[in-house]
C-alpha cells in the first residue's frame, strides 16, 4: 500500500499552541478573522474535523461556503486542493490516474487532487453521479484505489463540500450513500446587518490568503486520539440511543437514522466536548450537534413532504420528546 504523505516543501509553521481546547480556539479564532459572526457554525466544522468526519456545507450562494472551508485548510497548516465540479469532470480527475512510463516499461500513479489534507469539493452536486462516486471510498477509508493497488491520503483528511439547495439546473441530488459519508451538514445564512457593514466599508479583518496556520497537521492528529478518549457515560449512550429510535419509528419519516448515525453523532459529541474544554459529553453536547449530524440522514415520507415537514423539524420533535438525562458523575480517561 503507497501512502501519500504532504509534499516536501510545505511549509511546517512551529506553534506554541498546546492541549486540545487551545487548538479549537486558536482555530476557531483564526477562522473568524475571514467568516465575522459564524463562530456556531465554525466550531462544528471544527468538531467534524476533529471527529475524523466529511463536512458538507449546504446554502445559498455568497455566504461563505468556500471561504470558510478554505479558512479551515489555511488554519491548520496542511495542504489542500480545490476542485471545481462539474458535468464534464471524471473520476480520474479527482483521484489520479496511472501513466505508461516507457522507459521503465511500466504504469506510474499520477496522484489527484484528493491527496491532500483537506479537499474542497465545490458545488460537488455540479458532476455525474460517475464522478460523485470516485469519492466514496477514499472519504470512508482515507485510500484510494487505482488499478488494484491501494494509495493512502495523507492524514489528517477532510473532505468540505459545498453545493446550492436551489439552483437544481444542471445538477445531481447526492444519493444517500453519497450523504452518509459525511458527518455532517451545515448551513451559513446570510450575515447580520452589523457584520454586513464590517464588510461593505472594507473593516473585515482579514482575507483567506493572508491567514497564517495556527497548529499542524500533525497536532490535529494528536486532538483527533484524544477525542477518541472522551468519556461517555451509559446516559449519555442511552441517550443517543433514544434519539436515533425515536426517528425510526416517526409517522413522518420512511427513514430514519442508521447505527451508523447514532455512531455519528456520538463522535461528534466528544469532538464538541473537547472544543469545551471537557473531557467528558454532556447532554448539551449531543443537542448542539443532532441538527448536523442526522438531518441529512433522515428521509422525510411523501404524504408529510407534501404538508411541508422538514427533517429539522422532525428531529426537533423528537429531541423534545426523549428525556434529558440527569447529571451524571464525569468519568475518567
Amino acid at each position: 500500500m503507497t501512502v501519500y504523505p504532504p509534499p516536501p516543501q510545505e511549509i511546517r509553521v512551529p506553534t506554541t499552541v498546546t492541549g486540545p481546547r487551545a487548538v479549537a480556539d486558536a482555530v476557531t479564532a483564526n477562522v473568524e478573522q475571514v467568516l465575522r459572526g459564524k463562530t456556531e457554525a465554525i466550531r462544528l466544522a471544527l468538531s467534524c474535523l476533529l471527529a475524523g468526519g466529511h463536512l458538507l456545507i449546504e446554502d445559498l450562494p455568497g455566504t461563505g461556503k468556500t471561504s470558510l472551508a478554505k479558512a479551515l485548510a489555511a488554519s491548520i497548516g496542511g495542504t489542500s486542493h480545490r476542485i471545481q465540479f462539474t458535468p464534464d469532470l471524471l473520476p480520474t480527475d479527482i483521484t489520479g490516474v496511472s501513466v505508461w512510463d516507457p522507459e521503465r516499461r511500466a504504469f506510474d500513479f499520477r496522484p489527484g487532487p484528493v491527496f491532500a489534507n483537506v479537499v474542497v469539493a465545490d458545488e460537488i452536486n455540479r458532476a455525474s453521479p460517475k464522478t460523485q462516486s470516485a469519492l466514496l471510498e477514499v472519504m470512508e477509508e482515507d485510500q484510494v484505489t487505482i488499478d488494484g493497488v491501494a494509495h493512502r491520503v495523507p492524514s489528517p483528511f477532510l473532505v468540505v463540500a459545498t453545493q446550492n439547495p436551489i439552483d437544481l439546473e444542471g445538477t445531481y441530488r447526492l444519493p444517500e450513500a453519497q450523504l452518509d459519508r459525511f458527518l455532517m451538514r451545515i448551513s451559513l445564512g446570510h450575515p447580520d446587518p452589523a457584520v454586513e457593514e464590517e464588510i461593505l466599508t472594507g473593516r473585515s479583518r482579514a482575507a483567506v490568503p493572508v491567514l497564517r496556520p495556527v497548529t499542524s497537521p500533525e497536532q490535529i492528529d494528536q486532538v483527533r486520539r484524544t477525542v477518541a478518549t472522551i468519556h461517555t457515560a451509559p446516559e449519555i449512550a442511552r441517550y443517543i440511543a433514544l434519539i436515533a429510535d425515536g426517528t425510526r419509528h416517526h409517522d413522518a419519516l420512511r427513514l430514519g437514522a442508521s447505527t451508523r448515525g447514532s455512531l455519528a453523532l456520538l463522535r461528534a459529541a466528544q469532538a464538541h466536548a473537547v472544543c469545551a474544554g471537557r473531557h467528558f459529553v454532556v447532554p448539551d453536547d449531543v443537542k448542539a450537534t443532532a441538527a448536523a449530524v442526522l438531518t441529512h440522514r433522515l428521509v422525510v415520507a411523501a404524504q408529510a413532504e407534501v404538508r411541508g415537514v422538514t427533517p429539522a423539524a422532525v428531529l426537533a420533535e423528537v429531541l423534545d420528546s426523549v428525556a434529558v438525562p440527569t447529571p451524571v458523575v464525569a468519568g475518567r480517561t
